[in-house]
């Protein structure tokens, strides 16, 4: 199936949530796949990789990209602002030391919307911050000009029980209704960045806003 029958593909199982945001996970596409992408009309693209997420934006300068980015962000080294500097939205907030580092490196006089990344399934080996320190890590995110925490993000565990994972995503929406209740300027939360291939079709029924699509992208 081309890039353009899977899109439209996944557009149509949209077409009653027309608010939500398909994001193309394109980490595991060269540049000419992700083109084919971007051309059968999908232009939010994601990336897991600095270098990848350098190469991809370079190659795309000229198309009308909103860029978002995954990974993991380790501190240190310090943040380069030239790349800190192209991501419009990063999904994976969870420290105070990414916090500063992002701080000092954006130089854009508007802050980069964020997700907080949480980590509900209580794995070690997973990053994200647990769901008792999203509230206290967002409090504790005020002085920080260059920042907006635009929403919350997780990543679901692969489970084909789809109670297992609506309770996932409705902790999501709960957690999403109490950074709201809080009223803090710089976090409005109005997103939540949830659901993937297999289980985007249960996270929209449960909330979600923007879903990272990328195994579907590859049939």
């Amino acid at each position: 199936m081309s890039a353009i029958d899977q899109v439209n593909k996944i557009k149509a199982a949209l077409q009653d949530n027309p608010n939500v945001r398909i994001i193309a996970a394109t980490k595991y596409f060269d540049v000419a796949k992700t083109k084919e992408i971007i051309e059968a009309g999908i232009t939010e693209i994601g990336e897991n990789r600095k270098d990848t997420f350098l190469e991809k934006y370079e190659a795309f300068k000229d198309y009308p990209i909103t860029w978002h980015y995954f990974g993991v962000i380790k501190i240190p080294p310090k943040l380069s602002p030239s790349f800190i500097e192209c991501i419009d939205y990063l999904h994976s907030l969870d420290s105070i030391d990414l916090a500063n580092a992002i701080n000092k490196a954006r130089k854009n006089s508007t802050p980069l919307k964020c997700f907080v990344q949480v980590n509900l399934s209580g794995n070690a080996n997973k990053t994200g911050l647990t769901e008792a320190k999203v509230i206290p890590f967002i409090k504790n995110l005020a002085k920080y000009e260059k920042i907006q925490v635009v929403g919350l993000m997780t990543i679901a565990p692969i489970t084909f029980d789809d109670e297992v994972l609506a309770g996932y995503f409705d902790t999501m929406q709960e957690l999403q209704k109490e950074v709201q209740a809080l009223a803090l300027p710089y976090a409005p939360c109005t997103e939540l960045s949830m659901g993937m291939s297999n289980d985007y079709k249960i996270a929209i029924e449960h909330g979600a806003t923007m879903i990272r699509i990328g195994t579907l992208l590859s049939k």
